[in-house]
Formats: C-alpha cells, structure tokens, sequence
C-alpha cells in the first residue's frame, strides 16, 4: 500500500481590512463608525493539519471483470496540547503567549518632560487600561520619574527628541537598569493635538455607552418617528438627555455613520477621563504612546485596522496625592517584594522568596495577583478605604464565617484572566482552553454568589455589596449554557480547533454525515476508476481527499519519472503535482467531485466558524460586565487573601486616626517572627511634625515619650535594623488594608517612607557605596513631608568616622530644625562620640533614645549576669551619665542579644564580643578590645612600645630623660653655671649643677 503521506497547504482566510494606520488625517477617520464589534476568527495554518485525510487504494488484477479493490481509510491524529482542568495559576497566565504577539503584551509607557514639568501615559495591556499622568511638576533630580519607572517597570518607554537632555539621560540610565527599551522618537509625534485625536478615534469615547435607555435600532420607523417629532414605542417615563437624543440620530443614521455624531461623542466624554486642555504634555505621551501600540499591532499581528482596533476598556488618571510613596530602594530594603532567579541560567523567570507580598499573596486568581501587588506598590492614603477593606477583613475572619470564605476562595480559583481569554477570543486567538475558561467563569461566578449569600454580616461589607451589585449571575449562566450547548468539547479537544455539536446546524450536521460517509464514496470511485483505465497503467491507484486541494488520483512513481521524463498516465489525467513516493492526477471524475461533492472539510470548517463567530457576538456584548466582574472579585480574592494571613498568622485591625502619629504596642517583624521559635516583640511612639520650635498637640494629652525621632544604638547584631523595619512594615501593611503584628496599633496615614537601610552597589552605574547612600538619604531629605517616615540605619559609615559623624550629626539636625514639618524618623547608629553637650545633648534635644538590651556572662561562677538596661548593676556595667551605659566588662565574657528595647542610651557596640560569638578567633578578638581600649584613652603611643628589646626601651627611657632635662634648663637665666657643664647635666654625663 502506498504511503499516505502528502503535501499540505496553508489555509488562508480573508480578512476585512480598515482604519487607519495612525498617522496624519485622523479627523477622517473619526467620521468612520462602526456598524458592529467585528470578531474576527483565524482558522488553522494548515487545514489539513486538523483534517481527517481520507483515501482508498484499489488495483487492477488481470482479468477487469474481477477487479478487487482494497480500501484504506487514514485518519491523522492530533493529540490536544489542551488540559484546562490541570493548568497552574502560573501557566494559566502564560499559556497563550505563543498564540499572540508578544510586543502587545508588554507594558509600553510615553514620557515627556520640558522646562521642569513632565507628564506620562503607559498601557496596560492585560487590563486594557490607559494610564496618564497629568502635567506637573518635576524635581530637579526627576525624583517623581524614578518613582513611576519602578513601580511600572515597563517594556518600553518613549520620549520625545524635545525632551530635556537631563531627563532623557535619566530614563535611558533606568531603562538599561530595569532591561527595557528606549526609544527616542520625533517631536511632530508628541503633539497635544494629535494625541486628542487619537483619543476622539477610541471606541471607548467615540461609541455611547449602553445606558438602561435603548433605543430600538432595528425599528428604523419608530428612530425617524423620533426625529420627526412623533409619537414613540418608548416609554414616556424613561429620562431623555443629549445622548438619548445622539442616540436616536445615530439609529437613524444607519448605526453611527454621522461624522460628527462620533465626535460630539468623543469630545464630550473625553472629560470624564482626562482634562484634554489643560495637560498637553499629556496629550502629547498619549498620542505617541497610541501610534506606538498601532504600530506594534500592525507589524506582529498585520492588521491595518488602525487606532480603531486598539482595546482600551477605559481611561484612568494616576492621583498621586491618594497614594503612599514608596521607592525602590525602600520596597528593597524593607523586603516587601523579593523576586528569586530561576536555578537554570537559561530561564529569566523569577519567583518571590521571602518577602510581605510573599506572605500576604494566597490569592487564586491572577487579577488578584496583580492587584495585591499594585496595592502594595501604593498604599492606600484615604481612611475611608482602609476602614472598609478592615470591615471586610474582619467579617471573613468571623468564626462562623471561615468554612464560607474557604468556599468563595476555592470558587475564586476556578476564575481565569477573564481580560486575556476575552481578548484572545476577540480577536480571534481563542483556543479551546479559552471557551474552557470562560465556562469556568461563568459556573464559578455563580456558585460564588451563592456562597456569599451564606456569609453572617454580610450587609455592612462594601466589597459584598458590589459583587451583588456588579454581577449578572443570570447573563453568565445564560451565557454559559449557551456555550456548553454549541461547543463540542470533546470532538475539539481531538481535532484542535473548536468544533459545533450535531443538531445545532442542518447544514452543517448534512456536510459533517456525508465527510464521515466519505471513505466508501472514494473506495466506489476508485473500483470506477481502475475499471476503466489499462490494466499495466499503473500497479495500483488510490484517490485521495486533500482539503483545499479537493479529489485526487494517487499513483506510485516510477523510475522513469524521477530521472526528468514527463509525467503522464491516461491521457485524460491531468498532472498536479509529486512526493518522493507518489504521483498525483486529476480526472474528470475527480472535477465532476469537486464541483458536485465539494471541499467537505473546508466548508464544515468555514461553517463552524461562522457559527462560533456568531455566538462570539452574542458573548461579547456581556463583556464589559464581565470585566467589571472580573475586578470585582480580584478584590474580593485580595481581601479574602489578606484576612487568610491575618488569622494564621495573630494579626490584629489597626486604628486609622488623623493624627500625625505611630503607637505600636507589641509590635512583631511580619516576616522574621515566621523564622524564628520565639520573637520578641518591642512597642514603638512616634509623632510627626515635634521639631525644634514646634507646639504639636500630642496624643492622649501627654507630653511623654512623643517625640519625631527615635534614635536606636546597642550593640552589634542586637536586632536595631529588624526593630525600624518592623515599624515601616507595619504602617505598609495598615495603608494596604491588612491586619498588622501587634497587640494594638494607633496609625496615622504615612504619605511617603524613605530608607537608608541597604546598599544596592551595581557595575552598570559608577558610583560607590557611599555614593549610593548619599543619594537614598538626598531623595528624603527633598521629598519628605511632615508625614513622611524616614529610616536611617548607620548612615555615615562608609567614609572616614569623623565625616561621617558630621554628616550624620548634619541631617539628623537639618530634619529637626524644620519644626512643624519634621518628619518621623528612625535612625541607628554607632557614632557614639556625638553624644556630648556640645553635639548632640541627649538632655534638650526633642529625640527619644533607646537601646536594644544585651546580656553578659562570665565562665566565673561567682560573677553574676549582668544586663545593659536603665537600672543595670553589678561589675560589668558603670554609668556615665542620664539613660547612658557604657560596659568595662572583659572581653571574654559571653553577650546573649535580648532582642529587648529600653531607654537610654547605651554607648558601646560590643564589637569584640560580637566577634567571639561568630567565629573570630580569640586572639585577634583579644587584640582588637587592646587596642579599642588604648584608642578610648587616647594612649595609642603605647603600641609603639610593643616591639622594642630592653636594650631599646632603655635607650628610649635615657633619651625621655634627656629631653626633660633640656626641657627644664631656663636659657635665659646664664649667672651661676657654665654652659658646659649645664650641657653636662642634660645629657647626664654630670650631677645636678
């Protein structure tokens, strides 16, 4: 039998071509409204690739009466890289990446900035979002884009050639540091005109929402009765306004063909996003950012449809003044995000190590994924949030409510990108994991509503509320058994591409009947066939169905053949084409099949496309319900993740208040309490604004340990750095809306946090650590407020001790003397010779000391444990002064870290037992307190003693002597002696003169 083997075709569908290519003329093209959502549908590379390939083979015997014919039916099988049930949260969120282009997943940001003020827009292309920043101003040090860059992280970024040189060098130093693209592009394209344009050409603004008054457009009489003034099928008790009227001229007109319909639309609804005229550096970044994403779309996708098929779900102004501010440095610092590379160096994947988000993120959906770490990002500054998310928080931690929430996050689970599974259906991507998806989404939603209806108090929880409000439990369940009724899952997950179940399409159940009934037709046909040509034509003869390519004969190939000679059987066959193995003709009964049988795959196909297109049109018109759905529950996933941690974990609702104040009681490290048997916990006060000069009203009416700075010292490795980052933590975790770790909290709103905590050294920027430090604790001094918490772990260190003392003396000061606006700060140090009277007076200065307590151990048994506390005693320890302990112990005792905070000062670092306990030898350790002491009592001369044989210590002591016998001689004072014999004494050749 002949290999079945064959050629394939690529199957090429016929797409409407439209739009712009946004460049020039664009008001043009705002005239052109569409009549209909266009979905378009991509059929398979290859037809045959996905078809069942049918043949028969027969060959001619001796005698032509008693020709047998043998029947071969081959069926190539496609195994389904689809398993929907098993897919990860990861891989769900990855898996169509190949199927789509992957520039138009990536995140594409326009900036511009001149004379000091600058402007942004950037896409996000998983929500469909546009971002804008409005015209402000900038600092001197681009502080604000730094800040944008980071938490963005985009692709891509655009600027214009106009931009100032200063800030272009910024954004390609950042874009190099992060792995993006930069681009500089010509200044005609960042036109606050253009960009306008673009925006009245978006569908989001130029096409009228679905309002609960619609008009009848399929009724064109009862839209002109409208327009003439007459009598209408609408109620007169439904609300008429300017878009009903629109609405009606658009129906009139034939479905929004009126040019200047679309743009009333678009230039009166502009407003509700953006302010179009007073921010052109905006207008500008938003024009070129959508001729970017147009051109991005045309090049990988090579669709020509213009700015008009860009998805933009909806425009969003980024407010800066209700969000915290929290840079990289501190996100680094305070490890709220930490990414881990893959252990293969050939992935650049990352996953999140021990981090806040890490310990915070139970979510299941990867909307809520996102959206948690958008909140961490940018904590929230309004009470009113917070307040509603910790109502919410504590009625899912409820007791009677814990089975309930496990119930709605498992349904949470079973909800998929929704934004992505609606795009790639859309545009016509969509595979079977997409419709699987989607009827995913369409039972969970509902199996959550009902969930939700068995939460206890439930009636005062806003996030409940919307979701009751916002989904449309009877659409999706409509929708869904829809979908399930036309869909043939199994059969698509065997053929690869979405199939229609039998009953739904006559037509389409006859082509499907006479496909699968094929195989005797071609086995009848080929018996036909070998009837009627020569019995020595050919040794055997199969006809074969191609899709695309229709009926053909299949003959072996002869020797002959391959060495160039014509091909040529029957003369009434008509060559087509060869393989290694085979030949393959046309006959006249191959035409006569294809015009009367037809190309049966390709038009089952064709059919069923146009069936799934239908039912795609009938499913998108619920789609911006389902986007708001889908919202919804992302934060109704972050929420339920957020109160699952705060009950594993003891935490506790902190009280948001207006004041400008921190109160920790029994504060713990969220993240340090989780590795260790037994954390100990440390209260915290703080008030902002209590600067030099400042009359602050305190809380609680004291005056008592409220203070705008608290100044950590202790000794090496005694936990300073964990206490200040626990604080910060803290008041991350109430601005995000989370339960925090402490008995009590009494939280003020925090705008922004600033850090000096760690050095992020890298080759790709020259500056050294120092450098680097310098810098973090420049962009807080800028940019602090009143309400900015500031945290400075031993700055100054490293540079010469003296200048950094002075450096570090200079901004402690510089903070203080701003009164009113000093912020809160927590700072740790060891310089510890800058506590004086003259520098620092830890009696008149507005600063709360304290100190991490230790506690030592001599190997004596008589010696008893000594702790470094405010009433210490007890040989180890002498007090210099008011909350002031300085140890004299020697150095082999043992240190044991308390972890504890008390007041005062504590004016040693313990360096060398520090070093014992990790491992230093014990000489060198021993060495180091020696010469740490002669340093202390400014005897370092000493150490030049240390080597000297007797001889020359007794050579150095003569000529000590010598010197103060030089000393005391009086020059001046000549009666009664001979110079001679004075300089005899000097030099102790003679007794005293």
């Amino acid at each position: 039998m002949p290999p079945r083997n064959a050629a394939k075709r690529k199957r090429s569908q016929t797409r409407r071509r439209g739009g712009t290519d946004g460049g020039g003329g664009e008001s043009d093209s705002t005239a052109e409204a569409r009549d209909a959502k266009k979905v378009r549908w991509k059929a398979k590379s290859s037809a045959a690739s996905s078809a069942r390939r049918k043949q028969t083979a027969t060959t001619p015997s001796t005698s032509r009466s008693s020709t047998t014919a043998r029947t071969n039916v081959g069926t190539e099988d496609n195994s389904s890289d689809e398993d929907e049930p098993e897919l990860s949260e990861e891989e769900d969120e990855l898996e169509d990446d190949d199927a789509s282009s992957v520039d138009l997943n990536k995140t594409c940001l326009a900036a511009f900035c001149s004379h000091g003020r600058v402007a942004f827009a950037y896409f996000d292309p998983m929500k469909g979002i546009l971002h804008v920043l409005e015209d402000t101003q900038e600092t001197a040090h681009f502080d604000l884009t730094r800040m944008l860059l980071e938490q963005v992280s985009p692709n891509f970024v655009l600027t214009s050639s106009k931009s100032d040189d200063e800030f272009m060098d910024l954004l390609r130093d950042e874009t190099d540091s992060i792995g993006s693209l930069f681009q500089i592009r010509p200044f005609k394209e960042f036109n606050a005109r253009r960009g306008k344009e673009r925006l009245y050409s978006l569908s989001k603004l130029s096409e009228l929402p679905c309002g609960a008054l619609a008009f009848d457009t399929t009724n064109s009489n009862n839209a002109s009765s409208v327009l003439d003034g007459g009598e209408s099928n609408v109620s007169d008790s439904r609300s008429r306004n300017a878009y009903d009227f629109m609405r009606s001229r658009q129906a009139a007109s034939g479905g929004g063909g009126d040019p200047t319909t679309v743009r009333w639309n678009a230039t009166t609804r502009l407003a509700n996003f953006a302010n179009a005229d007073g921010a052109p550096f905006c207008m500008a970044c938003v024009g070129a950012l959508l001729d970017h994403l147009v051109r991005e779309r045309a090049a990988s996708d090579f669709d020509d449809d213009g700015i008009r098929g860009l998805t933009v779900k909806d425009i969003q102004v980024l407010a800066l003044d209700q969000v915290m501010h929290i840079n990289a440095d501190a996100l680094l610092s305070l490890q709220v995000f930490e990414p881990e590379s893959h252990a293969s160096v050939h992935s650049d994947k990352t996953k999140e190590g021990l981090s806040l988000f890490g310990i915070l993120n139970n979510t299941k959906t990867t909307l809520g994924r996102a959206l948690l770490r958008t909140w961490l990002l940018r904590p929230s500054l309004c009470l009113t949030t917070l307040n509603t998310r910790y109502d919410a928080l504590e009625c899912f931690n409820r007791p009677e409510n814990i089975t309930t929430t496990n119930s709605i996050h498992g349904h949470l689970k079973g909800i998929k990108n929704m934004p992505r599974i609606l795009k790639a259906l859309e545009s016509g991507r969509g595979k079977l994991s997409d419709w699987n998806g989607f009827m995913k989404f369409t039972y969970h939603t509902t199996m959550l509503c009902d969930a939700i209806a068995e939460l206890h108090g439930r009636h005062d929880v806003e996030i409940i509320r919307k979701v009751t409000e916002v989904m449309d439990v009877a659409t999706f369940k409509e929708s869904g058994t829809r979908v399930n009724s036309i869909i043939d899952w199994e059969e698509s997950s065997n053929l690869d591409r979405i199939c229609v179940r039998r009953h739904i399409d006559d037509e389409l159940d006859t082509r499907k009947h006479t496909y699968q009934g094929i195989d005797s037709v071609l086995s009848k046909v080929a018996i036909q066939i070998s009837e009627t040509i020569p019995e020595d034509a050919v040794e055997s003869l199969n006809v074969i169905y191609f899709p695309q390519l229709g009926y053909l004969i299949c003959t072996p190939m002869r020797d002959e053949w391959t060495r160039g000679e014509s091909i040529q059987v029957v003369d009434a066959w008509t060559f087509q084409f060869f393989s290694e193995t085979h030949a393959y003709f046309k006959s006249q009964e191959m035409f006569e099949m294809d015009k009367h049988v037809g190309d049966l795959h390709s038009m089952i196909v064709d059919r069923e496309l146009e069936i799934i297109q239908s039912l795609l049109e009938e499913i998108l018109v619920h789609s911006e319900v389902m986007m708001k759905s889908c919202e919804v529950c992302a934060e109704l996933d972050v929420l339920l993740s957020l109160a699952q941690t705060s009950r594993m974990n003891g935490y506790v609702r902190p009280e948001m208040v207006e004041e400008n104040m921190i109160d920790i009681v029994q504060g713990r490290h969220p993240l340090h309490e989780l590795i260790l048997d037994a954390f100990v916990a440390n209260d915290t006060r703080l008030l902002g604004g209590a600067g030099l000069g400042a009359s602050p009203e305190y809380p609680y009416g004291s005056e008592s340990d409220w203070n705008s700075v608290l100044l950590c010292t202790g000794a090496n490795a005694c936990g300073k750095s964990v206490y200040m980052k626990q604080i910060a933590l803290i008041q991350i975790m109430a601005q995000v809306g989370c339960f925090v770790p402490a008995e009590s909290a009494t939280l003020g709103l925090v705008d922004k946090i600033f850090t000096r905590v760690s050095t992020r050294e890298t080759v790709s920027k020259a500056q050294s650590a120092f450098m680097i430090d310098l810098n973090q604790v420049s962009l807080a001094l800028r940019n602090c407020t009143a309400r900015s918490l500031i945290v400075l772990d031993e700055f100054g260190k490293g540079t010469l001790s003296s200048d950094g003392a002075g450096l570090f003396c200079g901004v402690l000061k510089h903070l203080l003397h701003r009164g009113s606006q000093c912020p809160k700060v927590l700072v740790a140090t060891h310089f510890h010779d800058v506590f004086t009277d003259d520098i620092f007076d830890v009696e008149n200065w507005p600063i709360s000391f304290c100190h991490m307590q230790v506690m030592f151990t001599s190997d004596a048994p008589t010696d008893a444990p000594t702790t470094t506390n405010g009433s210490e005693s007890g040989y180890a320890t002498s007090q210099t002064g008011a909350g002031r302990h300085v140890h004299q112990g020697p150095v082999k005792e043992k240190i044991t870290y308390l972890y504890r905070v008390a007041e005062g000062l504590s004016l040693n670092s313990h360096a060398a037992q520090c070093a014992a306990n990790f491992g230093i030898p014990m000489p060198i350790v021993e060495r180091a307190q020696h010469i740490s002491n002669l340093i202390s009592a400014h005897e370092v001369q000493q150490l030049l003693d240390e080597d000297m044989t007797e001889e020359e210590q007794a050579d150095l002591k003569d000529a000590e002597a010598i010197c103060k016998r030089f000393l005391e001689w009086d020059l001046d004072d000549r009666e009664g002696f001979e110079v001679k014999a004075k300089l005899s004494w000097v030099l102790g050749m003679e007794d005293d003169v």
